[in-house]
């Protein structure tokens, strides 16, 4: 009875919200156990961790159970076969999964294995604040087959194996006719260092057309230029950009997550990334989060994203992010930048 009383984008949202939260329960779990199981993928700072492999897993395994005809496609391909059981030994649930090799850069969850996941890694609940909230009408018939799941389990990962806690988010973006249209984004170690007493983690969700949700919104000052750029990932041609834009602040900090969150809380006011680097499942969530509350985010030459399933992962000519001024920033992106990214 339930399921037809909602529709399937706010149950999916529903439930990508209870999803996430289980994610960042897994990241923390990882830490609190001690080994990481970092792996090197195509550079030393390209990284994979127990983290961003067990909480795929749980993610991906989580929606296609409940949401079997969705296109769900993750970041991390599964670079070792783990013939052992894995144990997180931790205050929060314990979790147990066979870390498997087949599970890769998902194109779609039809071929996984259900039942090698254990039912701990699964999260069948759904955040009941979303289902009492209208869908906007221009998705109120869409169906699941329709919808394009872009998962990032944990964005930040080289920040998070560096002690940045605070750097690393759970991505779940949700898009619709090569369009981002709702997204989730957990910040598993929100208000750590807070102190012991205080409530670690938080969830912020939108859809576009209703809103975001989960944070206060705050602008910059007025007239302040700062800028939000990578901190692991920077080169001659992010450099440049940046110093274009002229700005009072440059903040270089990890994870594409946390810089849009940045721009809604106004500790930034814009986002630069002028390099190939960054993909589909970094952008995603982030996109509907900002566009949700007046901000704008395209490529450098100010193309909006495209994230149908067949398109490509890599947003070849970079990010260009702001929760105001968008054609301040835009204007001031060099010719010579623009040339040397083609989308």
């Amino acid at each position: 009875m339930m399921a037809s009383r909602h529709t399937v984008l706010m149950r999916l949202v529903a439930s990508a919200y209870s999803i996430a939260q289980k994610a960042g329960t897994i990241v923390r779990g990882v830490i609190a156990e001690g080994d990481l199981g970092i792996v090197e993928k195509t550079c030393p700072t390209d990284l994979q961790t127990k983290a961003d492999r067990l909480a795929q897993m749980s993610i991906c395994s989580s929606l296609a159970r409940k949401f079997p005809k969705l296109t769900i496609i993750g970041e991390e391909a599964y670079l070792h076969t783990y013939p052992k059981t894995v144990t997180l030994k931790m205050k929060e649930p314990t979790f147990h999964v066979n870390e498997r090799a087949e599970v890769s850069h998902v194109r779609s969850f039809g071929d996984l294995p259900f039942e090698e996941v254990d039912q701990e890694l699964i999260e069948d609940g759904q955040w009941e604040e979303i289902l009492k909230q209208p869908c906007p009408s221009q998705y109120s018939t869409i169906k699941e087959e329709d919808l394009v799941v872009w998962v990032d389990p944990l964005d930040g990962t080289k920040e998070y194996t560096e002690g940045l806690l605070d750097n690393v988010t759970v991505l779940i973006g949700i898009a619709y006719e090569g369009k981002a249209i709702a997204g989730v984004i957990n910040q598993p170690y929100y208000n750590y260092q807070a102190g012991p007493d205080a409530m670690l983690g938080r969830t912020i969700w939108g859809v576009l057309g209703l809103g975001a949700f989960g944070f206060q919104l705050k602008e910059v000052p007025a007239g302040k230029h700062i800028i939000t750029t990578t901190r692991s990932h920077s080169n001659k041609l992010v450099t440049d950009c940046v110093t274009a834009m002229n700005p009072d602040d440059v903040l270089r900090v990890g994870g594409a997550g946390n810089k849009i969150i940045q721009l809604i809380e106004g500790k930034a006011s814009a986002y630069v990334f002028a390099s190939p680097g960054c993909k589909k499942w970094d952008t995603c969530a982030p996109e509907v989060i900002l566009h949700a509350v007046g901000g704008k985010l395209t490529d450098i030459h100010g193309n909006a994203l495209q994230y149908n399933k067949e398109v490509k992962h890599m947003n070849s000519a970079g990010v260009l992010a702001t929760l105001r001024n968008y054609d301040y920033y835009a204007s001031r992106v060099p010719e010579s930048v623009k040339n040397a990214l083609v989308p």
